[in-house]
């Protein structure tokens, strides 16, 4: 049994959240979580470009000569 997935993704979420929470944290604590929130984000990011990455190498050379043939 799979995550659920919504129809906002996890990367436009994230960045609402930061967002709001750096318009109102003047405190420590809001520094910290938004540095985690911002940690998050750039998880999402890399794991968006690895799998996008991954998935360019799978389809190989094979896919790049027919279209340039």
């Amino acid at each position: 049994m799979g995550k659920k997935t919504s129809a906002e993704s996890e990367e436009a979420r994230l960045k609402k959240k930061i967002t709001a929470k750096r318009t109102g944290a003047s405190t420590p604590e809001g520094k910290s979580a938004t540095r985690s929130l911002v940690k998050r984000l750039k998880r999402e990011q890399r794991r968006r470009r690895a799998l996008a990455l991954r998935k360019k190498h799978a389809a190989g050379s094979k896919a790049a000569a027919p279209a340039s043939a």
